[in-house]
């Protein structure tokens, strides 16, 4: 009998509360979608790997490894779906470490990230847009993305525009490592000068580092320090993507899509 697996592939985390509320969250959703399937985990990050082979004593597969893992235990059938945002240079790793497998197997579908076709961006928009706090002339929603030196990081600019096309122009998106950056995102807040009160939230499947600290730490480089020392009334909502029912079916339709 023909072996099926599904391999959900992260990033990664190294905070054990955020994995379990957002990768694993996912990967259930993908497991009930697909009960057909052997559900396993792999992480695309180097440097979260070796820390919890370090502090933790625990083992997860890089993409080879769990690739390599299914085809020697008879998987003939595998759906690769990726929990990354966009189609950034950890996802382009992971297309690279799997296309070597690729005879490996019978059939070998990949899922897209969250953000690739343009109605992507819409459709989170909306699922967004359920959680958000009504539209008030007097705030503002700043997203944080991670940003990335990879031309994928266009996909921010995209997102803030979606946001407004849907109605929301009181959204704001900005990263940390890439453009729009804090500085970018801050001009455009001050061309709404009605704007007294700023909710942060984190646009990554994650609220890991970047969120618990860049965001909403208390050093006085954090997003919500600066805005602080401003004058704006800041509020913090650290929650992933991946928390987000909404956005967990997303992913799982992306994986029913490559499987189709």
């Amino acid at each position: 009998m023909e072996g099926k697996a599904l391999l959900a592939v992260s990033f990664g985390t190294t905070h054990e509360d955020t994995l379990e509320k957002n990768i694993a969250a996912i990967e259930r959703d993908l497991a009930a979608a697909f009960p057909e399937r052997t559900l396993r985990r792999a992480f695309t990050s180097g440097m979260v790997l070796r820390r919890w082979k370090k502090e933790r004593g625990v083992e997860i597969d890089d993409v080879p490894a769990a690739l390599e893992r299914l085809a020697g235990e008879g998987y003939t059938d595998l759906l690769l779906q990726p929990t990354h945002v966009m189609n950034g240079e950890e996802y382009h790793k992971m297309l690279q470490q799997t296309e070597r497998f690729r005879d490996r197997f019978d059939r070998l579908a990949v899922g897209a990230p969250l953000l690739t076709a343009a109605e992507d961006y819409l459709d989170l928009g909306r699922a967004l847009m359920e959680v958000l706090p009504p539209k008030a002339e007097e705030r503002a929603v700043v997203y944080m993305g991670h940003g990335s030196e990879h031309q994928a990081n266009s996909a921010y600019a995209l997102m803030e525009y979606a946001f407004h096309d849907l109605g929301r122009s009181d959204v704001i998106v900005g990263t940390v490592e890439g453009y729009p950056n804090f500085d970018a995102a801050l001009r455009r807040l001050k061309e709404r000068p009605a704007v007294r009160e700023v909710e942060l939230r984190p646009l990554m499947t994650v609220a890991g580092d970047h969120a618990k600290n860049d965001l909403a730490g208390e050093e006085e480089d954090s997003w919500k320090s600066r805005l602080e020392g401003m004058g704006y009334r800041v509020s913090c909502v650290l929650t992933g993507l991946g928390e987000y029912p909404q956005v967990r079916a997303l992913f799982v339709d992306h994986a029913r899509k490559a499987q189709a």
